[in-house]
């Protein structure tokens, strides 16, 4: 008896010595969605325009290029500039080196207040008009190689214009030599330098607005156009970036998606099970705003869905990357985070 009291004792007194180098797992762990905003929230800017590096700096030309398609380009003249792509970087990149004052024409993507009345060269599909381009005499054209169609842009160079084609990919780790490639095409390297300098410095404020541990919630980017148009955003689309940089994990990979962009069915939302959902203003705005966005199929039955956690942006901001990234980043931080 006296035995069995002692290996007792020696047995609470072991646990208990334990008990005091073992740290509890809830304090280890956040639940995904300890510090997330409830209800629809709109991401926005205390300023809505582009704020240039530098006051229009004097460009230093000729320089020769690497263009995607053309090889090697000769720019000479840069006071006559359009800039066209799909999202509206290339435009913002532009404004950004301080050389705003030089843009005869834009696309419609490029759509903040200092550019908004400049002549429009893209249709509503982005399509590039090369009449409409050749009319307003630039002396070089900036394009995407996503740029549609091909063959006006070809026109373009034909008619002995300098055309530089830059890549179509949008993320963090292109980014700065995009800024620093269209600075270069255009004459003024040092304001790319600035341009990139505080690009990167604005990113790292933007880090600091996420909860650390984040608690890894899983947020969906939608791309709406109506309720037939639903698609769900997954590798490649730029959208996984900025998820992978606001703390989340990205629903697309949940999913098992593997193109940029995907049709997503009610199954597959209710599969993926988002806590956030992230949409730009102007496709909410084609099912009636956030509230409609809830109401989406199968979106009501995701954690996203049962606390209102849509999170809407202006389309011309949320995937363009180039000098606003910061901002974007920061701006949806505090729209997902309390």
């Amino acid at each position: 008896m006296r035995t069995l009291l002692v290996l007792l004792t020696l047995a609470i007194v072991s646990l208990t010595a334990s008990a005091c180098f073992v740290t509890p797992i809830d304090q280890e762990q956040k639940s995904p969605t300890t510090h997330l905003r409830s209800g629809p929230q709109t991401a926005e800017f205390e300023n809505t325009d582009v704020t240039p590096v530098s006051a229009n700096p004097t460009p230093r030309l000729p320089v020769t290029v690497e263009s995607v398609r053309y090889g090697e380009v000769t720019v000479t003249d840069a006071s006559r500039i359009i800039a066209v792509d799909i999202s509206g970087t290339l435009g913002s990149i532009v404004y950004a080196l301080g050389l705003g004052s030089n843009v005869v024409g834009r696309d419609t993507s490029t759509a903040f207040p200092s550019a908004a009345g400049l002549p429009v060269v893209t249709n509503r599909g982005h399509s590039l008009n090369a009449e409409s381009v050749l009319a307003l005499d630039p002396s070089v054209v900036l394009v995407s190689e996503s740029t549609v169609p091909a063959t006006a842009v070809d026109q373009i160079r034909d008619s002995g214009v300098a055309v530089v084609v830059f890549p179509a990919t949008r993320d963090l780790d292109s980014n700065d030599t995009l800024m620093r490639s269209v600075a270069k095409t255009l004459g003024v390297p040092e304001s790319g330098e600035k341009l990139v300098e505080r690009t990167d410095a604005q990113l790292e404020s933007a880090r600091d607005l996420v909860p650390d541990p984040s608690g890894d919630p899983t947020m969906a980017f939608l791309y709406i156009r109506g309720r037939n148009l639903l698609l769900l955003a997954g590798p490649g689309s730029g959208a996984d970036d900025l998820i992978a940089e606001l703390g989340g994990k990205d629903a697309g990979e949940a999913a098992r998606l593997t193109g940029a962009f995907t049709a997503v069915t009610a199954e597959s939302m209710i599969t993926a099970d988002p806590d956030v959902v992230i949409v730009m203003t102007q496709g909410a705005d084609t099912v009636g705003g956030p509230e409609g966005v809830l109401s989406l199929p199968g979106i009501a039955e995701t954690e996203a869905g049962r606390n209102g956690r849509v999170v809407q942006m202006d389309e011309t901001k949320i995937l363009a990357f180039g000098p606003d990234v910061g901002l974007v980043l920061a701006s949806l931080a505090k729209a997902i985070y309390e």
